[in-house]
C-alpha cells in the first residue's frame, strides 16, 4: 500500500529531484549513502512510498521483520520513497530505492509523472560503480547529460556509453525525453575495496551535488569517516605485497592520466564550495566539519 500526501504547487523556487537505487547502480552503497546522508542533514519530509508490489521480486528483495517498541510485530516491504526538502534558494526531491525487477518503465513513469505534479525541472541521477582506480588518490566522478542546454552551462559531457544500463540510466534517459533537464553523476569505487560503506566516494559525489545545486552541503562527520576508511585501505594493503604493487601501479597510472587535474580551475570549484558553507553556516542536521 503506498502512503501518500497531497501534491502541492511550489513556483517560488526551482525544484529538483535526486535520485539513488541500490543494487547494480550503487557499488559500495555510495549513491544511496550520499542520498541518505542529504535527506538527514536537510530535514526531508516523507512525501510518498511507491507500491512494492508492482515492481519488485520479493524473493530476490525480501521483506524484513522486525518488533517496535510497543512489542507489535511489523513487516517492512522494499520500497521507493520520495522525500522532500525545502532549502532557502530551492525545493529538492529525494528519492531513495531499490533498482525494480520488474515493469522499469513504468516504474519511470511513475516518478516522473510526480515530478510533474511537484514541478521538478531538473533531474539529477546518482551511481556508483567499481572500476581500476587507487584509494588513494580523489575518487574520480563523472557527470553526463543528454540536455544540451546543461552540457555548456555545467561544462558537463554528453554520455558516450554503449552496452547493458541499470535504472539509473534508464530514468535519465526518460525524464530526458520527457523534457526534463537530467544529469547523471558517477563515482568510480576502487574495485579492491568494493564492501560498503564508501566514505570517500561518497563525499566526492556531495561536493559535486553542492556545485551543482550551488546550495551547501553539511558534511558532519563524513571527512573524518573518509579519512579513517582510507587509512584502513592502507593498512590492509600494506600487509599484502601484491595489493600493494598493484595499488602503487594504479596510482601512477592516474597520476599520469590526470596530471592537468592540479589546475586553477579544480582550485576555484574547492574554494567556492568553502565558501557556500561559510556564508550558509552548518544548516540543519549536523554541524558542518568540511
Amino acid at each position: 500500500m503506498s502512503t501518500e500526501q497531497p501534491v502541492g504547487r511550489h513556483t517560488a523556487r526551482q525544484t529538483v529531484m535526486i535520485a539513488a537505487f541500490e543494487g547494480w547502480n550503487d557499488a559500495g552503497s555510495a549513491a544511496t549513502g550520499a542520498l541518505e546522508h542529504l535527506s538527514e542533514v536537510w530535514g526531508s519530509s516523507l512525501l510518498r512510498e511507491l507500491d512494492p508490489e508492482e515492481y519488485h521480486d520479493f524473493q530476490v528483495n525480501r521483506p524484513v521483520m522486525t518488533t517496535a517498541p510497543d512489542g507489535r510485530r511489523i513487516i517492512t516491504w522494499p520500497t521507493t520513497t520520495v522525500s522532500v526538502a525545502d532549502l532557502p534558494d530551492r525545493r529538492v526531491v529525494l528519492v531513495h530505492g531499490i533498482e525494480p525487477s520488474f515493469r522499469w518503465r513504468s516504474y519511470c513513469r511513475e516518478l516522473l509523472d510526480l515530478a510533474e505534479e511537484l514541478e521538478v525541472q531538473t533531474v539529477v541521477t546518482l551511481g556508483a560503480l567499481l572500476a581500476d582506480v587507487p584509494h588513494t588518490r580523489p575518487i574520480p566522478l563523472t557527470a553526463t547529460t543528454e540536455s544540451p542546454g546543461l552540457q555548456a552551462v555545467l561544462d558537463v559531457e554528453p554520455s558516450t556509453y554503449e552496452g547493458p544500463t541499470g535504472i539509473v540510466g534508464v530514468l535519465q534517459h526518460e525524464a530526458a525525453a520527457r523534457d526534463f533537464q537530467s544529469v547523471s553523476l558517477w563515482a568510480a569505487i576502487p574495485h579492491y575495496v568494493a564492501n560498503p560503506p564508501s566514505p570517500k566516494a561518497t563525499l566526492a559525489i556531495l561536493a559535486r551535488v553542492e556545485e551543482l545545486l550551488a546550495a551547501a552541503v553539511p558534511l558532519g562527520d563524513l571527512p573524518e569517516d573518509a579519512e579513517a576508511w582510507q587509512h584502513g585501505v592502507d593498512e590492509l594493503a600494506g600487509e599484502d605485497a601484491e595489493i600493494s604493487e598493484y595499488v602503487q601501479q594504479l596510482e601512477e597510472a592516474k597520476d599520469t592520466a590526470e596530471l592537468p587535474e592540479a589546475s586553477g580551475d579544480a582550485i576555484a570549484r574547492e574554494f567556492e564550495r568553502y565558501l557556500r558553507r561559510r556564508d550558509h553556516g552548518p544548516g540543519r542536521g549536523s554541524p558542518d566539519k568540511g
